[in-house]
């Protein structure tokens, strides 16, 4: 017999992406916290770390933000919103990307840019102005034979 309740997913199981994007992100960040930043394995486990948050971020932030006219964020709940707090709604994920974002270059300009974390952090603060960019060219530009770009 075939069984007819539906079973309740485990946390894991609902947020697995992001929760194995956050632990290879982790594992990045202890495998260049103990290895030399002047050796090729160094110097990757760094750039990982830039890239892995990119991916972090964009499962995040594209779950529960909303970009209004971006084909990559998700839907948001129809309610009634005062004109301000739709606005604001409406271009969620440009507004969080461009906070952290500034959040990240202060903090990079506080930092030796030659430092072991300061080149991390560098390609951090890169990797933020490549989501910004992409989540803002989506609301404007297509791409043929691309399902994204499908009006």
């Amino acid at each position: 017999m075939a069984e007819t309740r539906t079973r309740r997913r485990s946390f894991i199981h609902q947020h697995s992406l992001s929760v194995t994007s956050a632990a290879v992100l982790a594992l990045w960040i202890y495998l260049y916290s103990v290895s030399n930043p002047s050796t090729h394995i160094g110097s990757f486990f760094g750039n990982a770390i830039a890239d892995w948050t990119g991916l972090l971020v964009m499962v995040l932030a594209t779950k529960y933000m909303y970009e209004k006219g971006s084909a990559e964020s998700r839907r948001p709940p129809k309610n009634f919103l005062g004109s301000t707090l739709e606005r604001l709604r409406d271009h969620s994920l440009t507004i969080f990307l461009l906070f952290t974002g500034l959040g990240w270059a202060f903090f990079y300009a506080s930092l030796d840019s030659e430092s072991k974390w300061g080149q991390v952090v560098g390609n951090i603060v890169s990797e933020w102005t490549q989501i910004l960019g992409l989540v803002l060219m989506t609301k404007i530009l297509i791409e043929r034979h691309s399902k994204e770009s499908s009006r």
